[in-house]
């Protein structure tokens, strides 16, 4: 079984607001990330909440999705990463690890990384745009002790960079969606239907 964990719990300090909450085409930010795992029939989806939790947890009222909470969410990527992972049971296989700040990532990109996995069996799958690699990520539950592990405002980045051998690339022919960080990034995706 492949789940998914939505790392929502930053702290939008860039944006001037809870980014999560900010409208794109008239639904938060972070519904169009859930949804996307969701549409490609992931089994169980995790969201991690730190900054504005219940806010943020109204914005994704209605979906079956499961959140926990961060509540140590300001001191870095890990602790959110450590909360999802720590959340999924014990039938998951294997995780897609996606931001919830990064509304354009489509279901087929996860689908594609999901069908990669079953027919390589590489414990890393990862998205290339254009040649640059990418989120979201999938990893095999093998290495969830490695996720666990990982320490400061860093994600799975160094478990994935640590053996070039155990990852598999899936090669995307558009560019790389976009993060909000900031209120322009929110406009110019805006401007980008």
């Amino acid at each position: 079984m492949i789940a998914g964990v939505v790392l929502a719990a930053g702290s939008s300090s860039r944006f001037g607001g809870q980014k999560l909450l900010a409208l794109l085409d008239g639904t938060p930010v972070v519904r169009w990330s859930v949804e996307a795992l969701l549409e490609a029939g992931l089994a169980d989806v995790v969201v991690v909440l730190g900054r504005d939790a219940a806010e943020v947890r109204a914005a994704l009222a209605g979906l079956p999705v499961r959140c926990v909470t961060n509540a140590a969410y300001a001191q870095g990527l890990s602790g959110s990463l450590r909360a999802g992972v720590m959340a999924l049971g014990d039938t998951v296989t294997a995780a897609v690890l996606a931001l919830g700040d990064q509304p354009r990532v489509g279901a087929a990109v996860v689908r594609a990384l999901c069908e990669a996995y079953r027919e390589s069996r590489s414990p890393i799958v990862v998205p290339v745009y254009e040649g640059v690699r990418g989120n979201p990520v999938l990893v095999d539950r093998s290495l969830f002790g490695e996720l666990l592990a990982v320490t400061g405002d860093e994600g799975a980045r160094g478990v994935i960079a640590r053996d070039a051998a155990r990852v598999h690339r899936v090669e995307l022919p558009y560019a790389m969606p976009a993060d909000v960080d900031t209120r322009a990034d929110l406009e110019r995706l805006s401007d980008r239907r």
